[in-house]
C-alpha cells in the first residue's frame, strides 16, 4: 500500500508571536513569515523599532508588539493583546526568538552576566511560553525555540552562552513530552553561524567583560579570546547560511504536517550535532584545543 505524504498546513488565517524581532534573524524571519501568508505579531522592545518594523511590513499583516521577556508585565500586556485581537482561539504558533550571546572567558564572567544570558534565552522564553500556552492549547498550535549549534557542543569562550542554549534544549524537550497530550508540538530550530549585527554585540560584550575583570587574569585569556571573537566573525561572515535559510526553517516547522523535534540550519549546526553524538568528550577538547593556546609567558 502507498502511503502519500502528508500536505504541509497553509499559513492563510493562522497568527504567529515571535519575541526578537527589532534586528537580525527574528527581524527577518518575521517579515518572512508576514510574506509567505502568516500574520504576524512581532515582538519589539522599543517604539522607535516597532516603527521601523511597520514601515518595512509588505502589509497589515505584519504588527510589531511590544515585549520585552525579562519583563512579566509586558509579556502580560502582550499576551492580552493578542487575545483582543484575535480571539482565545486564534494563535497557531509562538517563536521563541529572543535572546543575547555573552561571550568570554568563563573566569571572567561575573554572575551577573550570567544571570542577564539566562533570564533573556531562558527564563524569558518560559515566562513568553506560559503566557501564550492557554491560546496555543485551544489552537492545539506550535511552539519554536530558537537554540544554536552551540546547544549540542560547547566551545571555549562561549560558555555562558551555551550554558543557556543547553538549558533551552533541555527545557524544550519536557515542555514538548508535557503539552503533547494538549496537540501542542514543541519543534528547536538550531542556527549555526549567520553574518548579522549580533557579531558586533558579541565583540562589544566579551571586551567590556574582560576590562571589568582583574587585569592579571584578563591578560591569561586576551591573546587567544580576541583571537577567537575574529575566527568567529570570519566564520561568520564567510557563512553560506543565510538568514532566508533560518526564516525558511522555521517557517516549516510552523507549517509540516508532522513537525520535527530539531531542525539545524547550516552545515556547521548540523556538524556539530553530528559530532556531538559521536565523538567522545577527550576526542572533542583536542579538537577545540587549538582555540586556547595562550601565549609561553602567559602561562
Amino acid at each position: 500500500m502507498l502511503h502519500h505524504k502528508t500536505k504541509p498546513l497553509h499559513p492563510a488565517g493562522r497568527t504567529v508571536v515571535i519575541t526578537g524581532a527589532s534586528t537580525g534573524l527574528g527581524k527577518h524571519c518575521a517579515l518572512q513569515l508576514e510574506q509567505r501568508g502568516f500574520r504576524v505579531f512581532a515582538g519589539v522592545r522599543k517604539a522607535e523599532d516597532a516603527e521601523k518594523l511597520r514601515a518595512e511590513a509588505s502589509s497589515a499583516r505584519l504588527r510589531p508588539v511590544l515585549i520585552d521577556v525579562t519583563d512579566e508585565e509586558s509579556i502580560r500586556t502582550a499576551a492580552a493583546e493578542v487575545v483582543e485581537s484575535v480571539g482565545e482561539n486564534g494563535l497557531w504558533g509562538l517563536v521563541n526568538n529572543a535572546g543575547t550571546c555573552v561571550s568570554a572567558p568563563l573566569e571572567c564572567v561575573r554572575p551577573a552576566w550570567l544571570q542577564q544570558q539566562l533570564n533573556t534565552n531562558v527564563v524569558g522564553a518560559l515566562a513568553v511560553t506560559q503566557a501564550f500556552l492557554p491560546q496555543l492549547r485551544r489552537s492545539r498550535g506550535r511552539i519554536v525555540n530558537v537554540s544554536s549549534g552551540l546547544g549540542s557542543i560547547a566551545t571555549p569562550y562561549l560558555g555562558a552562552y551555551a550554558t543557556g542554549q543547553f538549558a533551552k534544549e533541555a527545557m524544550s524537550d519536557a515542555l514538548r513530552r508535557e503539552v503533547a497530550p494538549f496537540g501542542v508540538s514543541v519543534s528547536v530550530v538550531k542556527p549555526g553561524a549567520i553574518a548579522t549585527q549580533i557579531w558586533d554585540k558579541v565583540r562589544e560584550t566579551g571586551q567590556k567583560i574582560l576590562d571589568e575583570t582583574p587585569q592579571a587574569i584578563a591578560e591569561l585569556y586576551r591573546a587567544p579570546f580576541e583571537e577567537f571573537l575574529r575566527m568567529n566573525e570570519e566564520r561568520a561572515q564567510s557563512s553560506n547560511t543565510q538568514p532566508e535559510d533560518f526564516a525558511r526553517t522555521v517557517f516549516r516547522a510552523l507549517t509540516a504536517a508532522r513537525p520535527r523535534t530539531r531542525y539545524c540550519v547550516g552545515n556547521d549546526a548540523r556538524t556539530a550535532a553530528l559530532l556531538s553524538r559521536l565523538l567522545p568528550d577527550t576526542a572533542l577538547d583536542r579538537g577545540l584545543g587549538r582555540l586556547t593556546k595562550v601565549p609561553d609567558e602567559a602561562r
